[in-house]
Parts: structure tokens; sequence; C-alpha cells
């Protein structure tokens, strides 16, 4: 069905950040799958570990239990919150569970009716709790009718979070760093309110760390950087390197809430994408790697920075947004960077995304930066002439 808009390339090949098309021609990606092939193409460790589970066990029912599941959820909660886990198939099934925990949490309290708060600009995902969140794509007429329970506050509003948060609340669901909607970090004061709203009237604190999980802003966790710990955590994109998995973890308490028939998944905690997760947790939870992710990062965003037609650059680790100024056309630049042999991502009209694999070389930074400095330089004139 044609509900991608895609780009007139077919990929045939990958190795670490490099891909290759049908013709036979390198790109230089800074996508890596929406985030996804955060250790590389066809990471040997990753590949190895699917092709040894591969050959002695595919697939088996969550009736019962298999080693690589086990270790990875032990590996998942005590990386995290220490609580339990729910394995699903990708991010928008983490906050489907998500979603079911905090409603049943809130019942458990004693509310009727529970409702669930996000930030405007936020994306949880396309099924119709995750969707429901989502507060730009809920507003879909054709998609109607929604799911009752859900309202959204202006992005990072800490005063209209707190008024927000009330009797009914069963948790506020955010991203700490918005990243759909064009790499956008919530602030520590809107942080600290959630936390405090959701301390004060009982409700469940949830990060959608579907993007920001697994290394991608220099710690294994985003929430490792702020002042606040989340009661749940959804994750998903990287934690398989390229297998599609997906988690819902928790402290110990909102652990206990779900119980046996109130959720479940008929491929999740399969063999295969537990085993590729764990490998990309061997490489990724490593203090060496994590700490390159953030002085990559950082030198990135000044070279950016440093960029005529830049305005500025938002983000942390290697997730960055960066903002164009006024009258240059963001698609332009990604179209023509596709050109130049750079994949990158345009969420938004004046947004490049770069999310690059994080075992990306220096050297390949410093490519990715002087192909946008060509590419913001080709169309300056247009800009000018535009404006004019």
């Amino acid at each position: 069905m044609r509900t991608y808009r895609r780009a007139p390339v077919e990929f045939v090949r990958g190795e670490g950040a490099l891909l290759w098309d049908a013709e036979g021609r390198e790109y230089l990606d800074f996508l890596a799958g929406i985030s996804v092939c955060s250790v590389g193409h066809c990471n040997p460790e990753v590949v190895e570990a699917v092709r040894e589970q591969a050959g002695r066990l595919m697939h088996t029912s969550n009736l019962f239990y298999t080693e690589p599941m086990v270790r990875l959820a032990e590996r998942l909660s005590e990386s995290s919150l220490g609580g339990r886990v729910f394995f699903a198939n990708s991010g928008t099934e983490a906050n489907e569970c998500a979603i079911k925990v905090s409603r049943k949490h809130a019942h458990r309290r004693g509310i009727e009716a529970p409702e669930i708060v996000s930030f405007e600009n936020d994306f949880h995902g396309r099924t119709y709790g995750a969707l429901s969140a989502t507060p730009k794509l809920a507003a879909n007429r054709d998609l109607a009718p929604m799911l009752p329970g859900f309202r959204s506050v202006p992005f990072d509003d800490a005063a209209a979070l707190r008024a927000a948060v009330g009797e009914s609340t069963a948790a506020v669901l955010i991203e700490p760093i918005q990243g759909e909607a064009g790499v956008y970090p919530v602030s520590e004061e809107a942080l600290l309110a959630a936390r405090e709203a959701c301390d004060e009237t009982g409700a469940l604190l949830v990060f959608d760390e579907i993007q920001t999980g697994i290394g991608r802003t220099g710690s294994l966790w985003a929430f490792e950087q702020t002042p606040v710990r989340p009661d749940v955590i959804t994750s998903a994109k990287a934690l398989g390197g390229g297998m599609p998995i997906g988690a819902c973890l928790t402290t110990p308490e909102a652990g206990e809430v779900l119980e046996p028939g109130d959720h479940g998944s008929t491929f999740a905690a399969g063999p295969l994408a537990c085993a590729a997760a764990l490998a990309v947790l061997e490489i990724v939870d490593d203090p060496a790697l994590l700490r390159r992710v953030r002085e990559l990062g950082a030198g990135l965003r000044e070279s950016l920075r440093a960029l005529d037609g830049v305005r500025e650059v938002r983000g942390r680790g290697l997730m960055l947004g960066v903002g164009l100024a006024g009258g240059i056309d963001a698609a332009a630049i990604g179209a023509d960077l596709l050109a130049r042999g750079l994949v990158v991502n345009v969420p938004e009209p004046g947004t490049l995304r770069l999310l690059p694999p994080l075992t990306v070389e220096p050297a390949q930074v410093d490519r990715a930066a002087s192909l946008i400095g060509d590419a913001l330089a080709a169309a300056r004139p247009q800009a000018s002439s535009a404006k004019s």
C-alpha cells in the first residue's frame, strides 16, 4: 500500500555506516534505519549471534522459557529500573504494554476513567492505543474515532503539564527527546515537573526511549542524563540491531501490575530477536563506546553550527536535529544529500535529522558535515533568489 514516501533508491547491501544501491553506488548512512542499525549494518557479532541461534532454535511459544529470553530480560532489568520486562516486536507494541500497565495500575487505585497525558508533537506509535497518545496523528479524522482517555499539553510546558495531571491521571507518557518531531529535548524543568506531579498523584511516569535508548544519546538510557527516574521505559529500534524487537521495562512495583491473560504476543521474546539484542547490548553497554558517542556527537554539533545556513543544532550524543536558516528547504537539502551519497532524514520542513550508527568513524562524521556544508552552499543562491 502507498503508505510511505520512498526515495527512488534500492539498497542491496550494508556494512558499518555504509550502504550500496543496486547500481553499486556507495552511500554514507546517517539515518541507520531510523536509529535501528546503531551498531552498524550487518554487524559481524550480531550476524553471528543470529546465525548461531537460527541453527539451534528459531521459535517457541511464550508458554515456555528460552535462554536468550531470560538472559535479555535480566540484562535489561539490571541496566534500567530493576523490575520486570515484557517483550514485544516493535516500539508501538512496547508502548501498548505501557498503556495497559498504566491503566490497570490506575484502576487498582480506584480511578474509573484513567487518563494519560503526553506532550504535543510526541510520537508513540500507530496502533490505536499508541496512536491516541500521539496528538498530531490522532487528529486525523479519517482514522477516527480514537481511544478515549488521552490528552496533550504544549511541548515542554512544565506549568501546563502540572495543571493537566490530577486525580484521574494514570500516567505521563513522554519522549525525553522528541525524535519524529525533529529532535527536541525536554527541559529538566519539565521532566522534574512530570516526576513531581506523578509522585503527588500516584500516576506512573513513562519514558518512551524507543529512539533515545540503547546508547543513542551517549548513555545506555537517556534518562540517565536527566535528574529524574521513570517508572516505565519503552525500548525498541536499536535494541535488535536490525531484528524486530521491543520491550517494556518497569520498576519492581509496576512490574507486578499485569497478570496472566492481560497481555501477550505470538512472536515476542523469540530466541532469534533476543539473541540479536544480547549481542547489541554487549557492544553498546560499554563505557568506552558511550563516551565515544558523546565525544563524536559534540564534535559533529560544533562542525554543523559553524556552517552557513545552520540556525541551531539540537539533541544529545548522536541524535541531532539540524535547524536550518529561514528560506532553506530542508526537503530539497535532503534530496540533494542523497544524490551526493549521504542518507539523512527530514522530519519537519526546517530540520535535518541525523542518527548515524554509534560505531561511525570520525572520518565519516567529518565527511557528513562536509557534504551538508556543500549542499547548503549550493542551496544559498536559490534561497537568496526566493527572498528577493
